[in-house]
């Protein structure tokens, strides 16, 4: 199997997932009322798109040199991470079994992906704008504090440094998923838990907007919870990391609703969506 059957098949059950998810939890009335007014939509949310989009793309470019840039600096808080917390990983791997790992992992990856993806179908749906600006900048909070952490310091994960210990479930339950996490993921950067923080966000954000969708929270959280579980069930990542993960993933929200107030107070909002009205009606 190469890396596009791998992410042919994510993208097909995160497809049929996030199209299930937004007729039970949004509601078609909406869907079609959104349907409707896409343009509209679309041009007061695209600057940010456009924002996160490059976040991104510079986080994809800093991953290729990141790591060596991690050693010239040389912080490595492996072995801190290990003295606070010791063999805890390994104690939660006492209580693996097959129906565990499996579900672990497919909340790992398919689990994931849809929280980060649906969440921006529902809240374009959403007649108000604001569920959807704060859920983008927070992603993009997200992850450029993340790069930063991950440039900064060097931190190797459970199953890397204490393997004696320490299982990649993952991997011996799906092996193929190695060719979609190694495009993704170094040995080095472990801390915070980007998979934790931003699955923490989306429950959060989740949970403000809950008067709005309030079948989506439940699930959120529940998927939430179960992500952060599997990042150390699966080896993967230290409670630190995880700990680490859900301050970030708060602070990225809180953060994101102050970024966005100022934005739109300033008046910038306003002025970038009839900049990009103008380009599209050329």
């Amino acid at each position: 199997m190469t890396l596009a059957d791998v992410l042919l098949h994510v993208f097909a059950v995160v497809g049929a997932l996030t199209l299930t998810g937004s007729v039970a939890i949004v509601g078609r009335p909406q869907l079609y009322t959104a349907a409707a007014d896409t343009r509209r939509r679309v041009r007061s949310v695209l600057p940010y798109f456009v924002l996160l989009a490059g976040v991104l793309l510079v986080n994809k470019v800093a991953r290729q040199v990141g790591p060596d840039i991690s050693w010239i600096i040389g912080w490595n808080i492996t072995g801190a991470i290990f003295a606070l917390e010791g063999g805890f990983v390994a104690w939660v791997q006492s209580f693996a079994t097959p129906p565990l790992t499996a579900y672990f992992s497919a909340v790992y990856v398919y689990g994931y992906v849809f929280l980060l993806v649906f969440p921006l179908v529902a809240y374009f749906a959403l007649p108000d704008r604001r569920p959807l600006r704060h859920l983008i900048l927070t992603l993009a909070i997200n992850y450029s504090i993340g790069l930063l952490f991950y440039v900064l310091f060097i931190a190797y994960g459970p199953r890397n440094l204490m393997p004696e210990m320490v299982n990649s479930l993952l991997y011996t339950s799906w092996p193929q998923s190695r060719l979609l996490t190694s495009q993704v993921n170094t040995n080095t950067n472990v801390f915070p838990s980007l998979h934790t923080s931003l699955s923490v966000s989306v429950a959060v954000l989740a949970h403000r907007t809950r008067a709005a969708l309030p079948r989506w929270f439940p699930v959120a959280a529940v998927l939430a919870l179960s992500v952060d579980l599997s990042t150390m069930y699966l080896g993967i990542h230290w409670l630190t990391d995880v700990v680490a993960g859900i301050a970030l993933g708060v602070g990225s929200v809180l953060l994101a609703g102050r970024l966005d107030e100022r934005i739109q107070a300033s008046g910038l909002g306003l002025a970038l969506e009839r900049r990009v009205g103008r380009l599209l009606r050329r």
